[in-house]
């Protein structure tokens, strides 16, 4: 009898050793459940100053990682804006001048539309999958959730904004809760929190997300999914730069 719990015991210890995940795995899949193989989605930003608020209602057209385009509806001022990723490069139409043009490097790390997010962090050209090593520091609960506690640091290749970045992954559903952002001096500087889950199609996700600048009292972004579907088809025009000024 012994000798059968010895057995049942190295037989369990193999397999959870077997089916362990690695640090990598955990973020590549957090990263495929947010944008699946496309995805529409609706939503509305939410730029909260100590003395005002503006609201952005946005679309979002998305084929993985390498294609999106990003159209914003209002306000009146900004309507018919759009945003599109092609791969590498990042293209900008401006109804105002009828034109489409190229965004250069030097302005990915600038203010995106006023928000708290950079141009890198909205269209994220930055892969935290391929840009960065990956470690798990600890297990930890976030909004009640059993949740992988990640560390996130670049890799010597890569170009990107942050130092470091800590990620919260809930163990069931890979949705991530909070992340925080470092300089390159390892100081704490952003935080991004999610919350008000909800199911999308069969996927459950934060439904709102807060972006904190720490150093700025009073200061952060808030985005709210309205709308978010997955594994959609996508016409290929509207990823193309002849195209997005007809995006509505």
């Amino acid at each position: 009898m012994k000798n059968i719990y010895l057995i049942t015991f190295l037989i369990l210890f193999m397999l959870s050793g077997l089916y362990s995940q690695t640090a990598s795995e955990i973020i590549e899949k957090a990263d495929n459940k947010l944008r699946g193989s496309s995805s529409y989605s609706e939503l509305v930003i939410t730029i909260v100053r100590p003395k005002w608020e503006k609201k952005m209602i946005l679309k979002n057209w998305s084929i993985g990682s390498d294609f999106s385009s990003t159209l914003v509806t209002s306000p009146a001022k900004e309507k018919g804006t759009v945003f599109l990723k092609r791969n590498n490069e990042i293209w900008n139409y401006l109804p105002s001048l009828e034109r489409t043009v190229k965004f250069p490097p030097s302005m990915m790390t600038q203010s995106w539309m006023g928000t708290d997010f950079t141009t890198d962090d909205l269209v994220k050209q930055s892969s935290t999958v391929t840009d960065y090593s990956h470690k798990i520091l600890a297990e930890e609960n976030i909004e009640n959730l059993p949740c992988w506690k990640l560390e996130l640091i670049p890799k010597e290749e890569a170009t990107v904004v942050w130092g470091k970045l800590i990620i919260w992954v809930d163990k069931k559903d890979y949705m991530q809760l909070r992340t925080e952002f470092y300089d390159e001096d390892e100081e704490l500087v952003n935080l991004m929190t999610g919350s008000e889950i909800k199911t999308f199609g069969n996927k459950k996700l934060p439904s709102k997300l807060e972006f904190i600048p720490l150093e700025n009292e009073g200061q952060k972004t808030v985005i709210n999914y309205n709308v978010w579907k997955f594994n959609i088809v996508i016409p290929e025009n509207y990823f193309k730069t002849q195209y997005i000024s007809r995006l509505k």
